[in-house]
């Protein structure tokens, strides 16, 4: 079974830049979308190509945005806020926008409910749950600039609340005899291996001390294994992000933030994980690279 993660920084975008292309190459039974940033009104048709599609848009208009598409229709879908379910070719129907369920969500999270950055689906044609995940990207804290400050604080509790629903939700697949697969861009780089310039950016967003504590927390044999890592074990990288700027592309100075990480039964079958990083420049579709992992299922 192909899955993959994928940031397209905005399908409409990714779409004029090959997303179709690479959908129909890489022929993936699953595909986890971050930052569809599309109101489902504006959705172009087709975007999604064959796929039944699980979709949290969020109610930030041009931001976030996760989605789930699979080759079948899932056994059951879930968010925190509003979503949508659509059949291959089918276009957004707002009078059957489905709700979120809340009930059991830790308060840390309550905040970030509808805006666009977990939903989770029950594979039917494999013992999976498989998650898609947007996390916050956080800003650099500067002492002299409180709206920076308040932002890293709100990525602290965010991290904090995910941390308890994740330990829960897996204990509870567990019980049910279901693998779990989380992947996304968690806007955070875990070791100093995944970031090529890791000495001069120890204080900013995304590798900072208390990020990667948090990493090492949700990370173990016994729970989740970063699968990624597990099969490039002696690499720097391979990264998955490099900013639009500069040369960092061309320089191959990357991020590894977007991440597979599975239950140590679902980490052991998977095969290959490989970065699809663009040839070129020219030809990005992002300003990420999709993460697709093989899994003997």
């Amino acid at each position: 079974m192909r899955i993959a993660s994928f940031n397209v920084n905005g399908i409409r975008a990714a779409l004029k830049r090959g997303f179709s292309d690479w959908m129909e190459t890489r022929d993936c039974d699953v595909i986890g979308l971050q930052e569809v940033r599309c109101r489902p009104a504006d959705l172009p048709e087709g975007a999604f190509g064959d796929r039944h599609v699980s979709w949290a848009p969020g109610s930030l208009a041009g931001r976030n945005g996760v989605a789930l598409l699979t080759r079948t229709a899932p056994a059951e879908v879930r968010s925190w806020g509003t979503h949508l379910v659509m059949t291959p070719g089918e276009t957004p129907n707002l009078d059957e926008v489905r709700t979120g369920i809340t009930d059991r969500l830790p308060a840390e999270l309550l905040p970030f409910a509808d805006e666009g950055r977990y939903i989770e689906v029950d594979l039917a044609d494999a013992p999976v749950t498989v998650a898609c995940l947007y996390l916050p990207k956080g800003a650099t804290p500067d002492p002299k600039d409180e709206k920076s400050i308040a932002k890293q604080d709100r990525k602290m509790t965010f991290l904090a609340g995910f941390r308890e629903y994740l330990a829960t939700r897996r204990q509870e697949c567990a019980a049910q005899g279901r693998h779990v697969l989380l992947m996304g861009d968690f806007n955070i780089a875990h070791e100093n291996a995944d970031l090529k310039n890791w000495k001069s950016n120890q204080r900013n967003e995304g590798f900072l001390p208390e990020e990667r504590q948090w990493f090492d927390t949700i990370l173990s044999p016994e729970t989740l294994v970063d699968v990624v890592r597990a099969q490039h074990p002696d690499v720097n990288g391979p990264y998955s992000w490099w900013s639009w700027r500069g040369k960092a592309f061309v320089n191959d100075a990357g991020w590894r933030i977007d991440y597979h990480l599975a239950s140590p039964e679902l980490a052991r079958k998977a095969v290959t994980a490989e970065i699809d990083r663009d040839p070129s420049y020219a030809e990005r579709t992002s300003d990420h690279a999709a993460v697709v992992v093989d899994y003997d299922l």
